[in-house]
Order: structure tokens, then sequence, then C-alpha cells
């Protein structure tokens, strides 16, 4: 099982470091404060922005060492690895060209641009839902900018699908994208879930029963479409084909957001399938993880309210690993917990603020099949991005070290030499 795989890799490290798994983030503020050293902010970093979400001090942003913020703190294994972010178009500053005289313009001399002709920046205002095409492409629903943005986060090149060119945007939630990259776009404004071939093309609607879709799944081993609707408290299972069916709902319609029944919901928020079919759903007001097999049938449930860790305050996006853990998104504590499928809390990251690997309003989470973690958050409006180490990866790690230390052990302790001792 999962648990165990992971327990026996981190030899109980995971255990020991659970309530210092945010410690990296604290130490950056207290080492990277602008007052940590009796000096005040520098003026002139307030105007000096380009793409940073941490506003108000750019040389502090970039004067922090990514490459050692790490979840579990060392010397235990590392399990995921902040990356980076992306938040919008760069800004590039563009030379100011001299006004030319009435006479230059007459003549044909003047050339150039003027300050007033730059095109606007495109950024992340409102993001939540996120997916990954065969391409390793990123999608973004933005609430606010009422598009989709489509990156490429290594290189931060973007395309967008946006309202009014070839689709109809009003409140973008939840975005999921099949194996064949036919994307599904929830609109809560429209009341139904915007369906686009693997060229954008805008292919139709599922509207059948819906009035709010937010999360998205879905089940390509079963052709299978989950929409949650938080207000309704349910969770709608569709064909993934054409012409898009209703099969099925989960919960209990009427309740009001107030059941607390196993199997039914008080607001869910997100959903994801693992690649058994076993749907796990975020039941945003009741504070829980509830678990589905592919046929609708209720397995179980895990979490209650609480701010320690292993509870929750309103959990939001949920995805699950290639080793069968499960990623939840803490919208209120912002930060994301890793639990095995029973439910044990594995690991965690995150704490409100604007470092890399805090958060501001946490909306989402997604593991793609690169084992890259991404996330998305609402102040500042950005995407960070972090990778997971998997069991095998750590495993082998592990190997490594002890490998390592039985080779610098036998060479500070050599073996005693069996051969005789030669004779004068």
């Amino acid at each position: 099982m999962p648990a165990i795989r992971i327990n026996s890799v981190l030899h109980g490290i995971t255990r020991r470091t659970l309530s210092t798994a945010l410690m990296i983030a604290l130490a950056l503020i207290t080492l990277y404060s602008p007052y940590a050293s009796g000096k005040k902010k520098d003026k002139d970093a307030q105007g000096d922005q380009t793409n940073t979400p941490y506003k108000d001090n750019r040389k502090l942003w970039e004067s922090l060492d990514i490459s050692k913020i790490v979840w579990p703190n060392p010397p235990a294994i590392t399990r995921i690895r902040y990356i980076g972010y992306w938040s919008g178009e760069k800004f590039v500053e563009k030379k100011q060209v001299k006004k030319s005289s009435w006479m230059e313009r007459i003549s044909g001399i003047a050339t150039g641009s003027t300050p007033g002709d730059s095109n606007p920046r495109w950024q992340l205002v409102s993001p939540n839902g996120i997916a990954v095409d065969s391409k390793n492409l990123v999608y973004i629903a933005d609430s606010k900018v009422r598009a989709i943005f489509i990156v490429n986060v290594d290189t931060g090149e973007y395309s967008m699908i946006k309202n009014g060119s070839g689709a109809r945007f009003q409140w973008l939630v939840g975005l999921a994208i099949d194996d064949g990259d036919r994307l599904f776009a929830a609109d809560s404004g429209m009341r139904h879930v915007a369906v686009f071939d693997k060229n954008h093309k805008f292919e139709g609607a599922i509207s059948e029963g819906l009035n709010a879709p937010g999360g998205l799944a879905v089940d390509n081993e079963n052709r299978l479409l989950y929409v949650t609707d938080a207000e309704q408290d349910l969770v709608f299972v569709y064909d993934a084909d054409p012409p898009f069916k209703l099969i099925r709902k989960l919960g209990k319609p009427g309740t009001e957001h107030t059941s607390t029944e196993p199997g039914e919901f008080a607001k869910p928020a997100a959903v994801a399938v693992d690649p058994d079919g076993n749907v796990f759903v975020s039941d945003s007001w009741n504070n829980r993880i509830e678990e589905f097999d592919a046929d609708g049938t209720f397995i179980r449930t895990f979490g209650e309210a609480g701010d320690g860790p292993g509870y929750f305050a309103r959990p939001k996006g949920v995805s699950i690993d290639g080793d069968g853990h499960i990623w939840v998104a803490d919208g209120m504590e912002d930060r994301v917990q890793v639990f095995t499928p029973e439910g044990r809390l594995l690991i965690y990251m995150g704490e409100h603020g604007l470092l890399p690997g805090q958060f501001q309003s946490l909306a989402n989470v997604m593991v793609d099949k690169n084992n890259r973690v991404l996330t998305t958050e609402l102040y500042p409006g950005r995407l960070q991005v972090f990778r997971y180490y998997t069991n095998s990866e750590a495993k082998a790690e592990l190997d490594r070290r002890k490998a390592e230390g039985k080779k610098n052990a036998d060479q500070k302790n050599p073996a005693p030499s069996s051969a005789p001792a030669d004779k004068k």
C-alpha cells in the first residue's frame, strides 16, 4: 500500500518532520525580511516590477534561493521541491521615442513607435481550475479575466481561449482534459460545461441538471465526466463522449448544505479520479473528503474541521498522484496536505504569505503525469509549480545514501588483512 511504502522510504523521517514542514518558509521570511538587518525598504524597488507577485519588494523576491525550498526539511529525503511560478505576461519596458516634429512627420523621416502604442499585458486575476494536455501545456481558468490561459511553464509562453472569440464565458471555475485532449470548462455563470476539441474549437455545452458547475474530473478508462455542483450539493456523472448523456448523480438534493450523512455533501468543491476509477470529492462545508467507487457506491470518508495538520478548514481542490496519494488544497489555511487513500496525513506544505511555497487564498491543486504539482491562488493571481518525488525516486535516494554511508564507514574502518605476515 502507498502508506507503507512511503513510511519505509522515509524511515520514520516524515513523522518526525511533519511539525516542521513549514519551517523553511518561516525561516525565509525572517532571513529575507527588509527589516531583518535594520535597513528600511528600498524605495526604488517599489516601482521596479517585472511580473513578480511580491509587489512591494522585487529585490527581496529575487534574492531567494529557491533551490533550498523543499519539504520535508533536510536531512530528510526531499518529497516536494519548489520550482517556480507563472502569473502572466512579463512586463518589458519599451524605450521612449522622442516625439517627432511636424516637419519630420510631413517629410516621412519620423520612424519608430510612440509610448502609447504598446499592447496590454494579460495577467492572472482570479485563477482556479487547472488541467494539463498531452503536450504538457498547463491550462488555467480565470473567472475575472473570463479566459483560459494555456501556458508553457518552462518558457513562460502562453496563448488564450478568450471570451467572445470562439466561446462565451461568464464565471469559469473548473477544468479537465481527457486523453484525447478534449477540454471541458465549467462555467457557473453560464450554468454549463463548455466542451472544446483538441484544437480548442467549441464543440458544445453540457447543461442537463446543472445549476452551478464547479470542479471537474475525467475517468478516461470508463469514459466518465464528473461535475460538482455546490448549489445543489450534488456530483453529476456524464458520459465523457458525445452526446454527453447524464448517467447518475452522487449525493442528495434538497438538503440546503446541511447534510452530514456519509455519501452526501454540503457544498462539494472539487473531484478527482484515481487509476482504478475511484472518485474523491472535497465536501467543503463538511470539511472532509468522500470516496466512491466507479459505480458510485460510497466507500469511506476522512477529515474533520480544525486548523492543525490533518484537519480541514474548507477543503477545495483535490488531486491524485501516481502513488495513489490524495492532495487537498485548503482555502482557509492556505496549505496543501497529502494523505493516503485511508486518510492518514503524510506531509503538508504552505501557509499564509506571498513567498515561494506560501499561499494567499489557495484555490486549487493538481498533480500531473510528470509529477509536477500545480497550485492556483487568488491574491496575487498566480500559478505555483512544485516537483513531487515519487516513492520509487525516494527509495532510490535512500539506497544511494545507505551505499554511500557504508562506503564511508569501510574507508574509515578498513577490514584487517587475513594474509600471513612475511618471514624475515
